[in-house]
């Protein structure tokens, strides 16, 4: 005879949603997930933002952090704050293997559609700001313009009011090894982009996000919390790594933008 107690223990185990759905399914964890889905956030924002004690906001953080899907870094432009980050990428696996937990038809599907023949679409701006304006907003920009080609307009620029900063020398190589020559540009004051409207304005620098201006059109205003690459030990390391950590988010910023 069929053991009907240990069929129903099996079941119960097999049946267990998986990991990501009982992090991500508690409603304050899954609001700081959309919240840091947008822009990098310090503790206190989030505080404020879920009208939450920060001691309760910390705690699920540190799930998160603790489940791979989030990550902090200390801010540069203030020393005892700290910038969280989602891993955007993490999630999106974490999603699938979920989906195919259900069923196998609920694994990753086909792309976007193609527009309609004929469709004109307005392309959207996007300006991102570092502090010299040569090498992260810079790298961000050409990536950007790689990824997006004509669909997507770029610009970048900095907030050193010192004169012009020539680009990084690392930032021009890592860039030649994405198939990208940034060596005849220029860095720009963010003054030159004043009164212009733009979908999106990125800054990339903890300090350039205390003294971002206004710009026309109310902007999305998205912080991403990127270590200066100049400042490491191993520049070119450090600059593959900003490199790469561009192009993921540059790449679920087009899916947001719907290109």
């Amino acid at each position: 005879m069929i053991d009907q107690t240990n069929l129903i223990y099996c079941a119960g185990v097999q049946s267990a949603p998986p990991g990501f759905l009982r992090l991500a399914g508690h409603p304050l964890r899954w609001r700081l997930l959309t919240e840091l889905a947008r822009t990098d956030r310090q503790v206190r924002e989030l505080t404020g933002l879920l009208g939450q004690p920060q001691s309760l906001v910390s705690y699920h953080l540190g799930q998160l952090r603790a489940g791979g899907l989030v990550s902090a870094r200390r801010s540069s432009a203030d020393g005892r704050d700290s910038y969280y980050r989602i891993d955007l990428a993490r999630c999106r696996e974490l999603l699938a293997e979920t989906g195919l937990a259900i069923h196998p038809g609920l694994g990753p599907g086909p792309g976007m559609k193609d527009q309609p023949a004929g469709a004109v679409r307005a392309r959207t701006r996007v300006l991102f700001l570092c502090t010299g304006n040569s090498a992260r907003s810079q790298m961000a920009e050409a990536i950007l313009g790689q990824l997006a080609g004509d669909r997507v307009e770029a610009a970048s620029a900095g907030s050193r009011r010192q004169g012009s900063k020539p680009l990084h020398p690392e930032a021009v190589r890592v860039m030649c090894e994405h198939g990208i020559d940034i060596s005849g540009r220029r860095s720009k004051h963010l003054e030159e982009f004043a009164g212009q409207r733009f979908g999106f304005v990125i800054t990339l620098c903890d300090r350039v996000r205390e003294v971002c201006p206004e710009f026309p059109g109310h902007p999305q205003l998205i912080h991403w919390s990127i270590a200066d690459p100049a400042g490491e030990a191993d520049a070119r390391a450090a600059f593959r790594r900003v490199a790469a950590e561009l192009r993921t988010r540059i790449g679920f910023l087009l899916a947001r933008i719907g290109v």
